[in-house]
């Protein structure tokens, strides 16, 4: 692809991007700057339209977002989020669970449907695209267990969409009737754009990255600056905020990135197969809420704290719905993160076992 097509076509992207998240900010929706770039991105690419996403703008993206969430990480949230190990440990149980019995869903659904998997690649395909963990991680793994990528990758694109679209609209319409009131304690630690310290922190966060991407960790430009960020304001430095212009950016970044995932192709993948996986995540949220509910009477957190860390969602989704929407981002935060950790280490083995079980 010549560089002046591509160029046009992601800069056309991010002015489509722009105006849906000023239209959504309109019409006073949830997360506006992220709603807005993903869905307008993923209608204009399923009609065909020569959508962009640039991997360099979303990496951009996800070390704004993880160092505006390290912020939150006083000594004060880090007690707190200590105290809740075990919750944080049956989030971890919960997800495991929740995926399996997906899986077994998709599998019963779609046996009859894919005749050209033998029995053991349907169980791969099912399992994989059932885990609670990053669709990158997933789908590689499905390849290395001679899975169906192309089901999994589909499955998570799409579950990953239908939280971030549900929850969020779910969130804002119990702020109206309910009222949600969050711990002040659970606010960022600093709220004011400081410089030179801006770019301390951009040095700092920047290593951490680099770090990260060195010994090949999972979603480096997130990770990276979220734990350096935290460390540092565990350690009572607070350098800088991050100006709410740049975080709406971010998210702009982020949810191009996932919009353009879903191609014209999209619609034809296996069209039972998609509708089992919808199926699927409107049940998982359904009975996460429940999880949720349950976690928050007995931590004594507000509810949509402990639903948006439970959800099957991503980290950085989660995290922004709970930022923006000033519900716990921290606890939101370690959760996601602790599960994401373990699903990737356990999903792996797991599924091995299983299969020398059988």
């Amino acid at each position: 692809m010549h560089a002046v097509p591509y160029l046009l076509q992601l800069a056309l992207t991010l002015l489509m991007g722009v105006a849906a998240a000023l239209l959504c900010q309109w019409l006073q929706t949830p997360i506006p700057w992220m709603l807005g770039p993903l869905l307008g991105t993923a209608f204009l690419s399923m009609m065909g339209a020569p959508t962009q996403s640039a991997v360099l703008l979303r990496n951009v993206g996800q070390w704004v977002i993880g160092i505006a969430l390290g912020l939150y990480f006083t000594a004060e949230v880090g007690q707190l989020v200590l105290s809740l190990w075990w919750a944080i440990l049956l989030g971890i149980v919960w997800a495991l669970l929740i995926g399996f019995v997906f899986g077994w869903w998709l599998h019963r659904r779609n046996a009859a449907d894919l005749p050209d998997l033998s029995a053991k690649d349907l169980r791969a395909t099912a399992y994989f695209s059932s885990a609670i963990g990053g669709a990158s991680e997933m789908t590689l793994l499905a390849d290395r267990h001679s899975a169906r990528t192309d089901l999994v990758a589909a499955a998570h694109s799409l579950r990953l969409v239908l939280v971030v679209v549900c929850l969020p609209f779910a969130m804002q319409w119990s702020q109206v009737h309910w009222g949600l009131h969050v711990n002040s304690q659970l606010l960022p630690s600093v709220r004011v754009m400081d410089w030179p310290g801006m770019l301390y922190l951009t040095l700092a966060t920047c290593a951490g990255a680099g770090f990260m991407t060195l010994i090949k960790r999972n979603n480096p430009w997130f990770m990276g600056p979220l734990m350096v960020t935290m460390g540092l304001t565990l350690a009572g430095l607070q350098w800088s905020a991050i100006p709410s212009e740049l975080s709406n950016l971010a998210q702009l970044f982020i949810g191009i990135s996932l919009g353009v995932r879903f191609q014209r192709e999209f619609i034809q993948t296996a069209p039972k197969w998609l509708w089992s996986v919808t199926a699927g995540t409107l049940a998982m949220m359904l009975a996460s809420v429940a999880f949720g509910w349950a976690l928050a009477w007995g931590t004594g957190l507000h509810p949509a704290t402990l639903i948006l860390g439970t959800a099957p969602g991503g980290i950085a989704e989660m995290a922004i719905t709970a930022k923006v929407l000033a519900l716990g981002a921290p606890v939101v935060t370690a959760f996601q993160v602790c599960r994401l950790i373990a699903v990737l280490l356990i999903v792996g083995p797991l599924y091995r076992w299983v299969e020398r079980f059988k």
